[in-house]
């Protein structure tokens, strides 16, 4: 591991921007000042770019921890995009010890099924017991088309059982039995709402967004989890947007089928630059991708900040020619000829991707 020192960039700390050089050594970041002179191993000239806290994706599928459908190879869809971190969100294999070996940080969601509209705790434990610390949280798909659901007793039962044991719990959304205010209601401060902006039956829209504006108000998370053009509907987004109901978190939601093909590029830049041509303004979009997920996973003293003494996970962002185009199942489309690409990534000190 390297000195590496980072000039002239605009940074993002998790908070606000402003100007200045950064200084890692090992896997620390040892000064960050208006201006460094310091002699480095490897020195990046920033200048004209964004530079943040390593990004955090809360809503993952990677392999060898969701299924053998979804499962993505982790590093190679995040290091690229400035992902150094990412939450799974359908553990059901594998185990604390392959997420041992990965390099990029995680920790991961454990699948609760519905099954005859009941929640299936069968092996919960031992599932969670394999995880060990890095379980933070229980997924449910509260979906009539993956889980056999009709009303919000089993996702009670869910949310009463994590909440016991100290967990969250994150609510795939889309194609809820129920309103999306009944649904909301079930859950509690520090759970999370993903799929939040998806389009049909039973969508936030119906009560001019009041749920989810309530829900932020309650502390619940409400993550955008985008999976390209699957979850959202991009005019229901829009409006939330220009009613003040922003999304907390931007999740990609990215998985073996999505990453490197939807919509040109998909990866975390991509869920980005759809944030913000659909609205979003740049402080959220990048607080949405650092020090709120860190938050809402319990990492704010080790993830998505930038600070001395803190890991050196940092990500460098242009603001470039990085055109994209995504449909929606309204056929609603959202394009842009610009948006953020990631050259620069550093992991605990060492560089993992360069453009």
């Amino acid at each position: 591991m390297a000195r590496i020192l980072i000039k002239n960039g605009r940074i993002f700390d998790g908070e606000r921007f402003f100007y200045g050089d950064i200084l890692t050594d090992g896997d620390k970041i040892v000064k960050i000042e208006d201006t460094l002179f310091d002699s480095a191993d490897y020195v990046y000239d920033a200048l004209g770019k964004t530079v943040s806290a390593g990004l955090i994706d809360i809503h993952a599928h990677l392999r060898g921890i969701s299924s053998e459908t979804f499962g993505i190879q982790g590093e190679i869809s995040c290091f690229p995009f400035g992902v150094t971190a990412a939450a799974d969100a359908g553990g059901g294999r594998g185990d604390k010890a392959l997420l041992d070996t990965f390099m990029l940080k995680s920790v991961v969601f454990v699948e609760v099924g519905i099954k005859s509209n009941r929640a299936v705790f069968e092996n919960l434990e031992k599932r969670l017991d394999c995880y060990g610390d890095r379980a933070v949280g229980l997924k449910v798909y509260f979906d009539t088309g993956v889980s056999e659901v009709h009303d919000t007793s089993p996702l009670r039962c869910v949310c009463d059982y994590a909440h016991s044991r100290g967990l969250r719990v994150m609510v795939h959304s889309s194609n809820s039995p129920v309103g999306m205010d009944e649904l909301i209601e079930t859950l509690d401060k520090g759970d999370i709402l993903t799929h939040a902006f998806h389009g049909g039956k039973n969508n936030a829209s119906e009560d001019g967004f009041e749920c989810l504006i309530r829900a932020r108000e309650r502390g619940v998370v409400i993550d955008a989890g985008f999976a390209g053009h699957v979850h959202t509907d991009f005019d229901v987004l829009k409006e939330a947007i220009r009613r003040g109901a922003l999304p907390d978190t931007v999740g990609t939601d990215i998985t073996r089928y999505s990453a490197y093909t939807r919509g040109g590029r998909y990866g975390m830049t991509m869920c980005m630059n759809l944030a913000r041509a659909v609205g979003m303004d740049e402080e959220n979009v990048f607080k949405a991708v650092t020090s709120t997920p860190a938050k809402a996973l319990g990492k704010e003293s080790e993830w998505g900040y930038l600070r001395v003494g803190r890991a050196a996970d940092i990500a460098v962002f242009d603001y470039t020619d990085e055109s994209f185009m995504l449909t929606d199942k309204a056929g609603n489309s959202v394009r842009s000829t610009e948006g953020y690409r990631c050259v620069l990534t550093v992991s605990d000190g060492q560089v993992v991707y360069r453009c």
